[in-house]
Parts: C-alpha cells; structure tokens; sequence
C-alpha cells in the first residue's frame, strides 16, 4: 500500500475491530451494495483484499456477474462490514475508482498471484448465475502457473465516508468521517 498519504483516523479503529474477529472469516467479509440497471438495489458480501491507498480498498469479483456492469453505470457503492466480536459496524461509502490501464493489470495480477490455490479456483468456475453446470466444472484449486482469467476483475473503492456505529454501552456511539472534511471526526446519534 503506497504510504505517501497519512492513514486516516478511521483506518486504526478498523484494523482494531478487525484484529478482535482473530482468525474469523467475518474479519474479511463485506456487503457491497450497488444498484442494477432497472434501478433496484443488490447487496452482495465479498472478500476484503487490502488496501490500494488510505482510503481506498480492494475487492476482487468475477467480471462476467452483473457488479461490474451496474458500477459502469452507476459506481457509488456504500459497503457495511459487521464485526461482531468488536460489536462494531463499519458503513464506507465510495465510488468505484476507475484505473488506468497498466496499474490496474499490475494490480490484478499482484492479487491473482496473493490468492491461495483454492482461492484462485473460484475463477475457474463457470459464468456465474447461468444454469447449474456438472460438478467437474468446479475445480477445487487452480496452480500458480495458471494464467489470470479475463475475467478476473478488480474493483477499487475510493471511499468519501466512512461511519461507525459501535454497538456497546448505552447509548451505542455512532462517529462520522468525511473526506472532504479532511477526515474529522464528528459525533452522532446513534
């Protein structure tokens, strides 16, 4: 992660949270929230991969599923990410970052290459949503000399706030930071 910028005060309260959830999956599933072409929404949870700057996290989904086309037309996202040992709610919202070129196949291939054997299986499997294909065409692990599918998609999320609803005490806490506040914190109701 480029170390150019100084990490924003909500950065050290996430990786707090997320240290609490140990060896959880939960530490790194999030729900991404879009809005389809017909304007409804869709919620779904994915994998946290790391940061691509301070503010800015990456996702990893499989192009050929609705999400990259309903973020070309629309890429406001807000993402939620619970976690549940901390007893903290994490709402960042953003907008998908658009790339240039040669930095986001740099950075596809760095998290193609990160991905564990089975990890990297998941692109192997057929188009996602179309009718149910034989168990053959599921591989359980894809080897590390296995090209980068097209398919392989990464999304960047330059988020422009983020809020955390702690839900311990009485009353919960509830904190706001926006960027173009320069990241202040303000307080809310819960």
């Amino acid at each position: 992660m480029p170390q150019a910028q100084s990490l924003p005060p909500w950065r050290a309260l996430l990786r707090g949270a997320r240290q609490r959830e140990g060896r959880s999956p939960l530490a790194r599933w999030l729900q991404l929230a879009t809005v389809a072409a017909d304007g409804t929404p869709r919620v779904r949870t994915l994998v946290f991969r790391g940061w691509g700057g301070p503010a800015e996290l990456d996702l990893l989904t499989d192009g050929r599923s609705a999400k990259p086309a309903e973020l070309a037309a629309q890429p406001a996202v807000e993402l939620c990410w619970l976690l549940p040992r901390a007893r903290s709610q994490f709402r960042l919202r953003g907008q998908r970052a658009l790339l240039a070129p040669e930095l986001e196949e740099r950075e596809r291939l760095r998290h193609w290459q990160s991905l564990s054997p089975s990890g990297r299986a998941l692109w192997g499997w057929p188009q996602p949503a179309a009718a149910r294909a034989g168990p053959d065409a599921f591989p359980e692990e894809l080897s590390a000399d296995t090209p980068m599918p097209e398919h392989f998609t990464l999304l960047r999320v330059t988020l422009e706030q983020v809020e955390l609803l702690e839900l311990v005490g009485h009353p919960h806490q509830r904190r706001r930071w926006r960027r173009e506040d320069g990241w202040s914190e303000q307080q809310l109701n819960p």
